[in-house]
């Protein structure tokens, strides 16, 4: 999967209303980022990699596999899998924009 089709999907997903009032990040590294800006209203879904509140760097093909359930998160956060930089809190909230 690209990293436009992710982008289009978290966007379809988050309609305008983030379920998280803050700036997350989903750091791909080489292969860009999805930036979701839950301040703004409407909410703003682009592939910005501007400041956030909250990043977690993952790999896509990880990405991927926590998004069909193949994953689950907490474990691949334990395994080193999934970093997370900033509010920790934020990235607790994610599971409807990603499953």
């Amino acid at each position: 999967m690209s990293l436009e089709r992710i982008t289009s999907e978290i966007s379809e997903r988050v309609n305008g209303n983030s379920p998280v009032a803050a700036i997350i990040k989903f750091d791909f590294g080489d292969d860009g980022c999805v930036r979701i800006d839950g301040k703004s209203s409407p909410s703003v879904v682009d592939n910005s990699d501007d400041p956030a509140d909250c990043t977690v760097k993952v790999t896509m093909d990880n990405f991927l596999k926590m998004a069909d359930g193949d994953m689950n998160p907490q474990m691949a956060f334990m395994m080193g899998k999934i970093k997370v930089e900033g509010d920790m809190s934020l990235a607790m909230q994610l599971g409807s924009l990603i499953n």
